[in-house]
């Protein structure tokens, strides 16, 4: 997806220009300045008391309401209206700790080919809210099912440069029983550890210039893809799980 930014709202008039190869974009440096977050606030049960207020609707923290870091790409593709859309973050239990199942989507789409991503798309008329969108696209994507599933929150919505206002809905399961990825819009499926994802010192900083316009990006690169090259985390996935981290570290 695109580039985690948090410029001024939409503007349906503008077209911001792409970047290409972002995995090729000059790294200016990472953000080891920010402290990891502990296994004791990434276990099973600081997780679920750390969502519980979301799914109540009540997350107003001690002192004034939590912002999110990343809010959006920044203005939309021109004549795109704004459609609600949501994913699943989808925290596995492992002996070693959680990971996150992140896909890798196909190169042949219309929106963000190639890239990765948390199973999830648009809502359809019949999803009665963004937890229902969620739990369908991530059964459609990759064969999750919904009884796999225990949602304990939600984080913010992100409004992506392809005009989608996206709720990650975050959920708990155990290792899937039958991945069935969708061949034509899913290329690979993979688990990154959440302690890796939540340690800012693996947040890497991108700044290139795109049309006479300089550009910053967060990227977390994890692993070897099939062509032995590192999955590359960045744009709306990168920006949602550094809100991810900023959330769990209040």
């Amino acid at each position: 997806m695109s580039t985690p930014e948090s410029p001024p709202p939409p503007n349906p008039a503008a077209r911001r220009p792409s970047i290409r190869e972002p995995a090729r974009a000059p790294v200016i440096g990472n953000d080891a300045h920010l402290p990891p977050l502990s296994p004791a606030r990434l276990n099973e049960q600081a997780l679920r008391e750390r969502f519980a207020p979301t799914l109540r609707g009540d997350d107003a923290g001690a002192e004034a309401p939590w912002q999110p870091e990343f809010t959006g790409d920044g203005p939309h593709l021109a004549g795109r209206a704004l459609r609600a859309a949501a994913v699943l973050v989808p925290l596995v239990r492992r002996p070693e700790g959680f990971t996150v199942l992140l896909t890798q989507r196909t190169d042949h789409l219309n929106d963000h080919a190639g890239q990765v991503s948390f199973p999830g798309g648009r809502t359809d008329p019949e999803d009665v809210d963004a937890v229902a969108t969620a739990l369908r696209e991530a059964h459609e994507e990759v064969g999750i099912a919904a009884d796999e599933v225990e949602v304990i929150g939600r984080l913010p919505t992100y409004t992506t440069v392809t005009a989608y206002q996206v709720t990650p809905v975050v959920g708990l399961l155990d290792p899937p029983r039958d991945l069935r990825l969708d061949a034509f819009e899913v290329a690979e499926v993979f688990e990154v550890p959440l302690a890796f994802l939540m340690d800012p010192a693996n947040h890497r900083r991108h700044a290139v210039e795109v049309d006479g316009r300089a550009r910053q990006f967060i990227s977390m690169p994890w692993g070897s893809d099939p062509r032995g090259e590192p999955f590359f985390i960045w744009g709306a996935t990168a920006a949602m799980l550094r809100n991810l981290y900023r959330f769990l570290a209040r």
